[in-house]
């Protein structure tokens, strides 16, 4: 199994989004998360800097510069989704990645806080 370690970098992004209002509250995130087409247009107008900013985890031993180094993506590329955010504390507390969970956990704490739900 991968493990995995939170990524800094797409932590405080995230919190930037959510402080800037700019989040989905509601969305099926099966749906509307963003796929290996979407993944490469984004890729193509941005660097992998970027693209490793929506990213919540990165893959021990995989390199970066890859799709594979990075995990537990929390919006569609504009946006933080909250279902996103549910689905990666779901996923990384499943598969025991704790600090990933924590990490997504928090965010979508703060994202409640700000949009008023808690």
């Amino acid at each position: 199994m991968a493990r995995y370690e939170v990524n800094p970098d797409a932590v405080a992004r995230c919190r930037e989004l959510i402080e800037a209002r700019q989040y989905v509250l509601d969305s099926d995130w099966g749906d509307v998360q963003p796929g290996a087409e979407a993944q490469n247009s984004f890729l193509r107008d941005h660097d992998w800097e970027e693209y490793a900013a929506w990213h919540l985890g990165l893959t021990a031993g995989a390199k970066d510069g890859t799709k594979a180094r990075y995990a537990f993506v929390y919006g569609d590329f504009r946006r933080v989704h909250r279902t996103a955010l549910i689905a990666s504390v779901y996923r990384a507390s499943e598969w025991r990645h704790k600090q990933v969970e924590l990490a997504a956990h928090d965010l979508l704490q703060e994202l409640d806080r700000r949009a008023g739900i808690a």
